[in-house]
């Protein structure tokens, strides 16, 4: 009985998939690149919940391309290492009644880039156990586990830091204190002067409307544990914001929701008026308006899932804009690692933007107070 109960399972996981994947990989659209920004080659986070480094990375190595600095490959992993023993501070100081998880946002690898510098990915894979991949998972579940313990004691002892760096230099490996590039000796901070990033140049912007709109606000959202501050503007206007950012050859970062339906892991990102359907034609999309996108953040539909890299600019076969995105989930996803997210779908499932200062046009610049 069991084995016949096991066979009929594993036949309907079997259709079921099949079918998953049909629906997944259809191509309905016939996309085409109006604008493409240079940016690095498409990475994996494996089994992480980085994305977030991994997104703002890719951004940064872009921003390097655009000022014409040259191709860098920079480590993803030390930021993620230097932001866990802030997380972990945090955690104890709210005595154990606080989020620590293993994600972030934009501003977190930003913030590390201020006080600790950069590092490149040769010198710091942030990878010591043998694995072909990334993964997290048993690292955060330790350190969870300690901190929690940690936290519920009356009194705590002045080496607890001390043990949650050794987690995580066991599990990452200890960051380099001087490296070498090129055949030049560099510490994280020289390295980063000799780049000439300068991390005041990048700010996030939202769209939301029981925040006031022209104010920084604290973004109230769970990996916001910073409570970084992001500029409020209306839909209208964070859109112009990243349609002129890209027409000016800006790439962003983008923070949004991709964990619900009608984000295809075939490689596009659409909200249609009707439940999906076989077709060969691309999908009638809902307007978006403000109201709308509220309600989707008010009621969860629209969360803080991912962050990726927006690059460019497509529109399909009926003329809809499509934003180009680079993904964190290698190049055996999507089109060979980017998808491609249609206007409507930015305009509901956007939770926020990091773009240069430069990239935010100049009357918005002024009204924000923006140099």
């Amino acid at each position: 009985m069991k084995r016949i109960v096991l066979l009929t399972a594993l036949i309907f996981i079997n259709v079921f998939a099949q079918t998953e994947d049909k629906k997944e990989t259809k191509k309905r659209h016939e996309f085409k690149i109006i604008k493409q920004i240079e940016t690095t080659t498409v990475k994996s986070q494996d089994r992480t919940n980085n994305c977030w480094a991994f997104a703002t990375t890719s951004f940064i190595e872009a921003e390097l391309l655009r000022e014409g600095k040259g191709r860098f490959d920079l480590s993803e992993m030390f930021f993620v290492r230097e932001n866990y023993p802030l997380k972990a501070e945090r955690f104890i100081r709210y005595h154990g009644e606080t989020n620590f998880s293993a994600g972030g946002l934009a501003h977190d690898v930003i913030n590390v880039i201020g006080k600790h510098g950069i590092i490149p990915e040769y010198a710091y894979k942030g990878k010591i156990v043998d694995t072909a991949e990334y993964s997290n998972g048993e690292l955060h579940n330790v350190l969870s586990a300690m901190l929690k313990t940690i936290a519920e004691r009356k009194r705590i002892s002045v080496v607890w830091k001390d043990a949650v760096n050794s987690v995580l230099d066991v599990y990452l490996g200890k960051v380099p204190k001087t490296f070498e590039y090129e055949g030049n000796e560099y510490t994280p901070e020289t390295f980063s002067q000799f780049l000439e990033f300068n991390p005041d140049n990048y700010v996030e912007l939202t769209s939301y409307t029981h925040i006031p709109f022209y104010k920084k606000v604290d973004l109230q959202i769970p990996d916001n544990w910073q409570n970084a501050e992001y500029y409020n503007i209306p839909l209208d206007d964070l859109m112009r914001v990243m349609n002129y950012s890209l027409e000016k050859g800006y790439s962003f970062v983008w923070d949004g929701a991709v964990g619900r339906d009608y984000f295809y892991r075939s490689g596009y990102a659409v909200i249609p008026v009707d439940d999906w359907k076989e077709s060969d034609k691309p999908e009638i999309e809902k307007k978006i308006t403000q109201a709308k996108r509220q309600k989707a953040f008010d009621t969860y539909l629209a969360t803080d899932d991912h962050l990726m890299h927006v690059t460019g600019i497509a529109e399909d076969q009926a003329g809809t804009r499509f934003y180009y995105t680079k993904n964190s989930w290698g190049t055996k996803r999507g089109y060979e690692g980017f998808w491609y997210m249609s206007e409507p779908y930015v305009r509901l499932m956007t939770i926020s933007v990091m773009v240069h200062k430069n990239a935010i046009p100049e009357e918005l610049k002024k009204k924000l107070g923006l140099e």
